[in-house]
């Protein structure tokens, strides 16, 4: 499992959200490097498809999908956790999303091999 965090240098909480996730992580006996990955650019935010920072990719794929936009930018991401909106996700956030991404691989692996 590949596990990113793409943040931006401005960004004041992407080192919030790497310390939740290596926290979820382990307590799960999950083996995964976290590498974080700076979005510097305008351009980079537009060929990454950047919705901002931070963002969690786990094999390329955005831990919490939202939806395509004409224009990617350099900003701040915010989380719609139980506490309201947040800079970065909850735990339980983090642990109901690999789950589910878990899940959903097992899932298409079934479909790939005509189990389903």
């Amino acid at each position: 499992m590949q596990m990113e965090i793409l943040y931006f240098d401005g960004c004041p909480t992407y080192l919030e959200a790497q310390k939740t996730l290596q926290g979820v992580l382990e307590e799960e006996g999950l083996d995964a490097e976290v590498e974080l990955v700076a979005v510097n650019t305008a351009e980079e935010a537009q060929e990454l498809l950047f919705p901002g920072s931070p963002t969690i990719h786990v094999d390329g794929r955005d831990l919490f999908p939202v939806p395509e936009r004409a224009e990617y930018a350099l900003g701040c991401r915010m989380y719609a956790t139980p506490e309201g909106l947040k800079g970065s996700p909850t735990p339980e956030m983090l642990r109901e999303a690999l789950e589910k991404m878990d899940s959903g691989s097992a899932a298409e692996k079934a479909r790939r091999k005509g189990g389903f």
